[in-house]
């Protein structure tokens, strides 16, 4: 706990048998109250290797996507009483070690997400980030930070601590199933008017990490355009955005646990 608040850390895996024990030795116990994973349908023993780290399992029977594994995680977190909830990639990209860091920034009651940022220094091509990939994350962000009308130095970091009310407070439901979910909830974060803070972190570029490829870049690219300009389109009154609407039937709020799997 950090100031009287439960503390989850929630871990989107897909075939992450390779680096999940190394992620998990550098979680800090002593202020994490839980840890749950939720496997996406991997074929790797990554829900045998989870069950015998002592962590909470939670198994999709078929691949939803990582936005759907996301959502999962998030109900899950919900459920079992998380009143600041961090998302930690499972394969070693992002260090464990700021999730105390990220959690005591929520915990401080002066942002409501807190996001790992790659970067903010020199992290980011020192750890092994691809310059296309770079250059791209860059212009993405640029554009994001005009269209949606707030200053981050990243959009596009997995590495994220949140507190609960906007958790339950967001439409998640409405959100995507593949990986632009990642952008439209940020733009929920700011239209509904919560606070985005942003630490350092150091990324680790390796084999077993998680990254896409080039051609799934580019339609995540794409979408993330389409997804700042509806935003902002959103916000002159000129064309509703689905994703934005204020539907407290898209929320997971208190029933969190009935969009978990059965």
């Amino acid at each position: 706990m950090i100031l009287n608040k439960r503390v989850a850390v929630v871990l989107p895996a897909y075939n992450a048998a390779k680096t999940l024990g190394r992620t998990c030795a550098e979680i800090p116990q002593d202020i994490v109250d839980d840890v749950i994973l939720t496997d996406d349908a991997s074929s790797d023993g990554t829900t045998a290797l989870a069950a015998q780290l002592g962590l909470h399992v939670v198994e999709h029977d078929s691949n939803r996507g990582y936005g759907g594994n996301q959502k999962t995680c998030y109900a899950a977190a919900l459920a079992r009483g998380a009143d600041i909830v961090v998302m930690l990639h499972p394969d070693y990209q992002y260090s464990p070690k700021l999730v105390t860091a990220m959690a005591s920034m929520v915990a401080s009651g002066e942002y409501d997400l807190v996001m790992g940022s790659r970067i903010l220094g020199h992290g980011a091509l020192a750890g092994g980030m691809p310059r296309y990939k770079y250059v791209a994350n860059r212009a993405l962000t640029a554009f994001q930070n005009a269209m949606l009308g707030y200053k981050l130095s990243e959009y596009h970091t997995g590495y994220r601590a949140w507190s609960r009310k906007v958790l339950e407070r967001l439409p998640l439901l409405s959100c995507s199933d593949n990986f632009i979910f990642d952008n439209q909830i940020i733009a929920q974060t700011l239209h509904f008017g919560f606070r985005i803070g942003e630490i350092s972190c150091p990324t680790h570029y390796h084999p077993e990490a998680s990254s896409i490829g080039l051609a799934d870049s580019v339609v995540y690219g794409a979408g993330v355009i389409e997804t700042s300009i509806a935003y902002r389109l959103h916000r002159w009154g000129l064309r509703q955005a689905d994703f934005l609407a204020d539907d407290s039937r898209r929320r997971l709020g208190a029933g969190a646990e009935e969009t978990l799997p059965a």
